[in-house]
């Protein structure tokens, strides 16, 4: 039966990986909840991997929920919208999830919550020439909402030789905490599928996947309802074993199709795309609804928030407003994370805006952090046991300490997909993601400046 996937035993394990505590009790049957329209939103004009946008509105003008408010400004960005309508009050640096301030317009809400005159909506959206609906996608601004960010529009467009036979939505979601995901997969399975398949119809391919980990069966049943209905063609669900990174790229193409991105290669090399099921579920919206992306689900969750949530949140709201909406602290904070923990952003202020990819915020109390000094490498082997990518991490850090950059490259550090494993069992307690992170950082440079 289209959608049902009896062999789900076929489903191939990839390299290393961890099981740490997914502290998702708390929000996975938590169901979605539409956020209160916000007073103001500061939308950060850079969103997104690429080029910033470039404001198309100045201090004074009126705007309205949807109207364009940020135009691409190269090959790889994706454009920014108004989240509410109001009055635009600043267009000035301000605080951003990514550590830096970052070009932003301020809107102050009208109450009226008004639509721009956007595209029409459309019923028949799987008869429109896959050009059309690329356009749709690119106007829209959807970006991956895995985290990510990069500009989906740009990932339909693969260079030529590049053909794509697959696509795969990531219904992983195999952070700690994050149930963001697992609820649009329960609750809008129709949504997430009819995104599939206009993706699929899109890049012209007969092969849909949508990878979900096992603990999240009634995603997976839900999933598998509407992927069986008729039109659904060609999509099937997979239930993947519930290990960290299930998610990353390369592990769900390996784990559902069996096929190894070579090193230094993209999905796309083997003829493959993934996107996030968020991201298929805002595509449809695009597509049938004419909605540009100014508003995404999140969990905000920890023992440091006093009600645990997974909310729709306006692109724009600060984080101290969803916090209070969630009933504030409870007791001292400790650490403010956006992400997941293992590969999220500890943030210095509750200024930072939701972003397009905020997954969730995350709590930890204060009395539950312990801070250990980290000590030498002891040769233990455990960063390598775990590194999904078959990489060895411990080496890797240790020309990064000495400054060795360019005899780090015989380890391939660019492989590193800094998901956090080999640091989440080192025994010494050493900081090797931000090493490696480093390590790439400056050779980078080099590279850049060496033309």
């Amino acid at each position: 039966m289209v959608g049902l996937d009896n062999a789900d035993k076929k489903v191939t394990d990839f390299l290393g990986g961890i099981h740490p505590p997914y502290e998702k009790r708390d929000t996975e049957g938590l169901r979605i909840e539409k956020a209160p329209l916000p007073e103001r939103v500061i939308v950060p004009l850079s969103q997104h991997i690429g080029s910033p946008c470039s404001p198309v509105v100045k201090v004074g003008d009126h705007v309205r929920k949807g109207d364009k408010i940020g135009e691409t400004s190269g090959v790889v960005s994706s454009p920014v919208h108004a989240s509410v309508s109001g009055r635009v009050t600043a267009i000035a640096p301000f605080p951003h999830p990514n550590g830096r301030d970052v070009l932003s317009i301020v809107i102050e809400s009208d109450g009226k919550d008004e639509w721009g005159d956007g595209p029409p909506e459309r019923k028949d959206y799987l008869r429109l020439d896959p050009g059309l609906l690329k356009e749709i996608i690119l106007e829209a601004g959807i970006v991956g909402l895995g985290g990510a960010a990069f500009p989906t529009y740009v990932k339909l467009n693969p260079p030529k030789g590049k053909k794509i036979d697959t696509i795969i939505l990531n219904g992983a979601e195999c952070e700690p905490y994050l149930t963001a995901d697992h609820r649009i997969m329960a609750e809008r399975p129709h949504e997430v599928v009819e995104g599939l398949r206009i993706l699929m119809k899109i890049l012209g391919v007969d092969k849909g996947y949508i990878g979900v980990e096992e603990n999240k069966p009634d995603a997976i049943l839900n999933l598998k309802k509407a992927a069986s209905n008729g039109s659904a063609t060609g999509v099937q669900v997979k239930k993947l074993p519930a290990k960290y990174p299930q998610g990353g790229e390369k592990q769900l193409i390996k784990a559902i199709l069996n096929r190894e991105v070579p090193s230094g290669g993209l999905p796309m090399d083997l003829g493959v795309l993934v996107q996030n099921v968020g991201t298929a579920m805002m595509v449809y919206r695009a597509a049938r609804f004419g909605r540009p992306l100014i508003e995404r689900v999140i969990t905000i969750t920890g023992k440091g928030i006093k009600r645990p949530r997974n909310l729709e949140v306006r692109i724009g709201t600060r984080i101290s407003e969803v916090i209070k909406e969630c009933g504030g602290f409870s007791g001292v904070p400790g650490k403010v994370i956006i992400g997941g923990p293992m590969m999220g952003m500890a943030q210095y202020t509750l200024d930072v805006p939701v972003v397009k990819g905020t997954t969730g915020i995350i709590v930890l109390p204060k009395d539950s952090i312990v801070f250990e000094e980290d000590r030498a490498c002891i040769r233990c082997g455990m960063c390598v046991k775990v590194c999904p990518m078959g990489l060895i991490p411990n080496m890797i850090s240790i020309y990064s300490e000495l400054k060795q950059f360019d005899d780090a490259v015989q380890y391939r550090p660019f492989d590193c997909i800094e998901c956090g494993c080999c640091a989440y069992v080192c025994p010494s307690k050493r900081p090797l993601v931000q090493l490696i992170r480093h390590l790439k950082s400056e050779l980078s440079t080099k590279r850049s400046m060496a033309g």
